[in-house]
């Protein structure tokens, strides 16, 4: 072995030793309902086969971090399921993912009020677990990062904290907290969602390539290294009583610490809400997705589920992203992604659409009771016509079905299905009778 490849090899192996990861599962998640009805936001299904928690954890695994505690207090039955039986490592490795819930103790009776204290909570079992350095992370976003990279330059500035930033247009900037950087790479200001007219004092160097783009403005990506030491000291005994990271923690910390900034450049978007989770999904479907699935260094790991390949029957495709264990008859679907164990029937035309799929299949009586009662089969029956439409889970979608979501639509919350931002969402288990139209 050369020197050069044992010092490689020695960095990951202190990566994995000195760094323990919290994944932040969120609130209660209302804006992205009804998706969130009955499932946390990690649990939420992305991309046909995966859950959005299985973004951060895969970046961790591929950055050689495979201790991780994942943070829920919402709906967490589906997410605890989902990790119980994905991530397992060897008897003979010290990794594991864990849920810590919130719950109730002798010395705080309450629920999460914040990131920060949803981590303050969690202190007396992440404090059981040796480590130099903590990652905090969150579980709703798209991005492929190696924290590797991230550690490296924070150990290089001797920084106590550093923060995840990301290079954005004027336009954007004022939907996010902004930090300004001085020339030593230290974040010396911070502002959550500045209004337009103060973006001129918040512009920082980020680089020719990226000032080229018109990216000015360094927005935080909510993804922070701390030294493990001051991370305890600030939720423990500096800012006792501080809530949130982002708007408490990081903007009066910046005075009396180090605090570099990692400048990303590669995809990233926050699924924050109905719009965003159905613009990233529908942009897997394009020919050269910014966000690339393919890439084996960069895999995205879930659950195997050991389902037979999808058979597509006398339909045309046109950008289409299929999970397995699908059946497809359908006349024409477009620019969609089909999840897992998805059913289309004959005639039906999907456009700019997302089908969740099934959490398992019908058995052969099942289908032939359901049809002896003219009750719609798992999936999307004959001659429908959906587009601009999310079908969450387990949905049965009758035959003559027409629903074409746009701006034409009013925003509404109805028991099958809720309109956000013209995009008709079907609910979870929601069962939609033949003929039915929106």
């Amino acid at each position: 072995m050369t020197s050069n490849n044992a010092n490689e090899t020695k960095q990951v192996i202190s990566t994995t030793k000195s760094t323990l990861a919290v994944i932040l599962g969120g609130g209660a998640g209302t804006r992205l309902f009804p998706l969130t009805q009955s499932r946390s936001k990690p649990a939420v299904p992305i991309a046909g086969k995966y859950r959005l928690v299985d973004i951060p954890i895969s970046n961790c695994i591929n950055s050689g971090i495979n201790r991780m505690w994942i943070l829920t207090q919402f709906n967490s039955a589906s997410l605890n399921k989902h990790i119980k039986n994905t991530y397992q490592f060897s008897n003979f490795s010290s990794g594991f993912v864990d849920i810590l819930a919130a719950e109730q103790t002798p010395d705080n009776q309450g629920w999460f009020q914040g990131t920060a204290d949803a981590v303050r909570q969690s202190l007396r079992h992440i404090v059981q677990h040796d480590s130099e350095y903590v990652l905090i992370l969150s579980g709703d976003q798209l991005y492929q990062m190696d924290f590797q990279d991230m550690l490296a330059n924070h150990q290089a500035s001797g920084a106590d904290l550093t923060i995840a930033t990301i290079p954005v247009v004027a336009r954007e900037a004022t939907e996010f907290g902004i930090m300004k950087v001085n020339e030593e790479g230290f974040i010396s200001s911070f502002i959550e969602k500045p209004a337009k007219e103060l973006l001129d004092d918040w512009v920082s160097d980020t680089g020719d390539v990226m000032k080229a783009k018109g990216k000015n403005y360094l927005a935080s990506m909510g993804i922070y290294l701390f030294n493990r030491k001051l991370l305890f000291d600030l939720l423990t005994e500096i800012q006792p009583n501080a809530t949130d990271f982002g708007k408490e923690i990081i903007p009066l910390s910046i005075e009396n610490y180090k605090i570099a900034s990692y400048q990303y450049e590669g995809y990233w978007t926050d699924i924050g809400n109905i719009y965003s989770f159905f613009e990233a999904n529908l942009a897997l479907a394009s020919e050269l997705p910014e966000f690339n699935l393919f890439d084996k260094a960069q895999a995205i790991y879930t659950r195997p589920r050991m389902l037979p390949p999808t058979k597509i029957s006398g339909t045309t495709l046109e950008k289409t992203v299929f999970a397995e264990g699908s059946i497809i008859n359908a006349s024409r679907i477009e620019n969609s992604v089909i999840g897992i164990r998805s059913r289309v029937g004959h005639g039906t035309t999907l456009v700019n659409s997302y089908l969740m799929g099934s959490d398992f299949y019908e058995t052969l009586e099942q289908l032939e009771s359901a049809r002896k009662k003219n009750y719609p089969l798992m999936g999307i029956g004959e001659r429908c016509y959906l587009k601009n439409c999310i079908i969450d889970k387990n949905v049965r979608i009758g035959n003559d079905v027409k629903i074409i979501g746009g701006d034409h639509l009013e925003p509404v919350d109805h028991p099958l299905y809720t309109v956000k931002d013209g995009i008709v969402v079907i609910k979870k288990n929601a069962v939609i009778p033949n003929g039915f139209q929106i």
